[in-house]
């Protein structure tokens, strides 16, 4: 991992000087679709004739927000029955519209209403990293009290997070909480069989049974190619361009991944408040998993607020080692790799502007 040779321009903030303290009622007021799709709704979905499946995924889920919707009415005079709820898993790959389909979901069983009784939407990551600054009882009966659990990016390469979150989902279903979710496979695995569906019920065990898979395929709606070679600029003009921009945060990368690991993961979002862009110098190989996969969390807390990052030294240039875009995380590192190709695009646009 590439050192800084000098420290960050003292005129731009960094968010290395940011120690955030989260209150338990923000981390559960911020588990909503992200602001890329705070508008996502089933109109605004927008079906691919030449895939079928698309729409029938569109029709069967505007049936379950409205059998979700009916069961909610009826719990105030006769209790939601045991294992009742429905229960889908969205199958398919990158950018046929998977996210916008729970978020669309997410809504229309009411995110953001009274006494937490809407929908919880969340990626698998952020409901790791609830349990653990809650504790695993405590977050059963705070999700509990919606009427839908949606998770998003459902991963299956960290068996002990598989296992915590089944029992979660086995937990929230038998108190009769519907349960959604959706996750990926990479782009080369397209097209072997059902996607992520199988391994999905396989891991899943005593839950396969309640849930539905409902089919999505398509084309890459964004034809995005996975960037993992970009340049970084240099540094100097990343240190000049940040202190011009309001709101704009600089640190050197090093910098950076040490103060990650002081900060709990589930707190992530809450350092990036009112952040504008976020500038790195630096920026190098990183060898360490543990690290790497912090920084993973990072770049999607900063792809969900959809904010601009710059970045120095070396780019996106060998940002993960050949061993871990081939090992068990390897779906994890392309994502992120993906996401930040798109926000570092955004960053020179806005430096340029």
């Amino acid at each position: 991992m590439t050192e800084p040779a000098t420290p960050a321009n003292p005129s731009a903030p960094s968010l290395t000087s940011r120690h955030p303290v989260v209150p338990v009622d923000r981390l559960l007021a911020e588990l909503v679709p992200p602001r890329l799709f705070t508008t996502a709704s089933f109109d605004t979905y927008r079906p691919d004739p030449a895939h079928p499946s698309q729409q029938h995924a569109v029709t069967r889920l505007r049936q379950v927000a409205a059998d979700v919707a009916a069961g909610e009415r009826r719990s105030w005079w006769r209790p939601r029955r045991r294992g009742a709820a429905p229960a889908v898993y969205l199958d398919g790959g990158f950018g046929v519209g998977k996210t916008h389909l729970l978020a669309a979901l997410a809504h229309a069983t009411g995110t953001g209403t009274a006494a937490g009784t809407g929908a919880a939407y969340g990626t698998f990551v952020e409901y790791t990293n609830l349990v653990g600054a809650l504790g695993f009882l405590p977050t059963v009966e705070a999700l509990a009290a919606h009427r839908i659990v949606c998770i998003d990016e459902f991963e299956l390469d960290d068996p002990g997070d598989t296992v915590l979150v089944t029992r979660l989902l086995r937990e929230l279903a038998d108190r009769g909480v519907a349960v959604a979710a959706t996750s990926n496979t990479l782009p080369g695995s397209l097209g072997e069989g059902r996607f992520a569906a199988e391994d999905f019920l396989r891991e899943i065990q005593a839950l396969a049974a309640r849930f539905e898979v409902l089919r999505v395929d398509g084309e890459d709606y964004r034809h995005r190619v996975v960037v993992t070679d970009a340049p970084g600029l240099p540094d100097e003009t990343v240190r000049t361009s940040a202190s011009l921009v309001p709101g704009a945060t600089i640190d050197p990368f090093a910098d950076l991944l040490a103060h990650l690991a002081t900060v709990h993961p589930s707190r992530y979002g809450a350092l990036l408040d009112g952040v504008a862009l976020v500038a790195l110098t630096g920026v190098g190989t990183i060898h360490s998993q543990d690290v790497a996969l912090r920084f993973v969390v990072l770049v999607d807390r900063l792809y969900d607020r959809d904010v601009p990052v710059v970045l120095g030294g070396a780019g996106e240039q060998q940002l993960f080692t050949s061993e871990m875009l081939a090992g068990g995380y390897r779906k994890k590192y392309f994502r992120a790799l993906s996401r930040l190709g798109a926000l570092t695009g955004a960053g020179r646009s806005m430096l340029a502007g």
